[in-house]
């Protein structure tokens, strides 16, 4: 089993660290032990509820999480994981089409193709399903380094890219890249840079969908990976809508080029990439309609 200190449990929480000393010895983190004067927590440890503090899940995710756990079909965790799953990648240059892209996830597997695949794109969308499936059940947690990291790992495990020197699969890049011809945040200065984004988003505790696009925006910017930022940080700003009781969205293929320069027009006229993920977000208000899924 992994462990971690009080000091990455405290901000993975965003808590103080006196406070999760104390959860401690009171026996309230199941599985948290001293050796010598330091606390070994699982690294799957919950934060526990105070005593009048009752859990409170938001009925779409509240939905997402008992249809995952089911296994229904033909549901809107169903509709939202090939949906989700399928822009995202092909924003980002897979081949793969819609109807693969379902028949992967209802079957798991590939099936008769009169097509060649690229591996990559096929495990891609694997690995995708499964960081869909890790957002929706660890939602309601602060976002901090140590979730983006394994969230990248979780999308890059398995691909070609992971056989490359130097690919860093689930740590920052060791190269300069660029997104769209512009620079991005050398790679000696992504942990500065992402670790005072961090601060300034997780400064508040309920998130505006203003919030949230900014924080994508800053992202994309700083571009931490070097590669499977864009999906990535639309996972992200999925995970976020869900924690803070927004209507999630996805940006298809259509809003694509919408997406993009509302990206680029961030900060000098912000109404590009907020119409854009309004439309998106419209989108994804129909099917919850069509589910009959309060939101």
């Amino acid at each position: 089993m992994e462990y971690i200190s009080v000091i990455q449990f405290a901000d993975k929480y965003g808590i103080a660290e006196r406070t999760v000393r104390n959860y401690c010895a009171q026996g309230k983190i199941e599985g948290a032990f001293l050796t010598g004067k330091t606390w070994n927590i699982p690294a799957d440890a919950v934060l526990p509820k105070r005593g009048s503090q009752k859990e409170k899940i938001l009925p779409l995710l509240k939905v997402l999480r008992e249809q995952k756990a089911s296994k229904l079909k033909g549901g809107i965790y169903h509709r939202t994981q090939i949906d989700l799953t399928y822009n995202s990648n092909h924003i980002e240059g897979s081949k793969l089409t819609h109807d693969q892209t379902r028949y992967i996830f209802e079957t798991n597997t590939i099936g008769i193709m009169d097509s060649t695949l690229n591996v990559d794109d096929i495990v891609e969308t694997v690995n995708h399903f499964c960081c869909i499936d890790y957002i929706i059940e660890h939602a309601e947690e602060r976002l901090t380094e140590d979730f983006i990291k394994h969230l990248h790992l979780l999308l890059k495990t398995g691909t070609s890219d992971s056989r490359k020197d130097w690919f860093a699969v689930g740590d920052y890049k060791r190269l300069p890249n660029e997104v769209g011809g512009q620079e991005t945040c050398p790679p000696q200065e992504v942990h500065k840079s992402l670790k005072a984004l961090l601060s300034d988003y997780n400064h508040n505790r309920q998130k505006s969908f203003e919030d949230i696009l900014d924080f994508h925006v800053r992202f994309e910017q700083i571009h931490p990976f070097q590669d499977g930022n864009g999906r990535g940080g639309r996972l992200l700003m999925f995970k976020e809508c869900l924690a803070n009781d927004i209507v999630p969205f996805i940006i298809t293929d259509e809003l694509k080029m919408f997406y993009y320069r509302g990206l680029q027009e961030w900060g000098y006229v912000n109404g590009y990439l907020t119409d854009t993920c309004l439309t998106a977000q419209d989108q994804y208000k129909d099917l919850l309609k069509y589910f009959k899924v309060a939101y």
